[in-house]
């Protein structure tokens, strides 16, 4: 994978979520921190994001939505549908980005031990067998993000990104 400062069509956080996600860092601003990627467009999912950046204290993460460029071209083997049933934290090193994809209830676990604030939380993520259990939580309340962010109606926008998760 190229460096990110050598790639000059990076542009960090599409136009579609820019609104939402604008006062996040990009990976372009933090150069050896985690990478977030998550949903953009979702009130909830930006929500989450935000309260995540509040809990790193020292610029450990990055974030961009799934729906930007930058997501589609370095990681190509993450689909659409994937990003948009889970949030994923790709973790760096000094030579870039690791291979190592975490989604869901797993990234969630990886981030109470990379956060210092969240070092509370890792005894409940890390409690033998409890994994599979963990991620069906998370999966219930990702499918309904939408509806938990006030969202009701099943054409909340153009592209139809809220009709995914009205269909339980």
């Amino acid at each position: 994978m190229k460096p990110l400062d050598s790639n000059p069509n990076f542009k960090p956080n599409s136009p579609q979520g820019s609104a939402l996600v604008a006062d996040l860092p990009s990976p372009i601003e933090s150069g050896h921190a985690d990478l977030v990627i998550f949903d953009g467009d979702c009130v909830f999912c930006t929500a989450q994001v935000k309260n995540l950046r509040r809990f790193d204290g020292r610029n450990r993460l990055a974030f961009i939505s799934l729906h930007d460029k930058f997501v589609t071209e370095n990681f190509p083997d993450l689909s659409h549908k994937q990003m948009m049933e889970q949030i994923y934290v790709v973790p760096n090193s000094k030579t870039g980005y690791t291979r190592h994809r975490y989604g869901g209830a797993a990234a969630i676990r990886y981030l109470t031990r990379r956060l210092p604030r969240l070092w509370i939380f890792a005894p409940l993520f890390h409690i033998p067998f409890t994994q599979p259990i963990q991620q069906w939580c998370y999966r219930q309340i990702a499918k309904r993000r939408y509806r938990i962010a006030g969202k009701t109606d099943s054409s909340c926008d153009e592209g139809g990104t809220c009709d995914l998760h009205f269909k339980d």
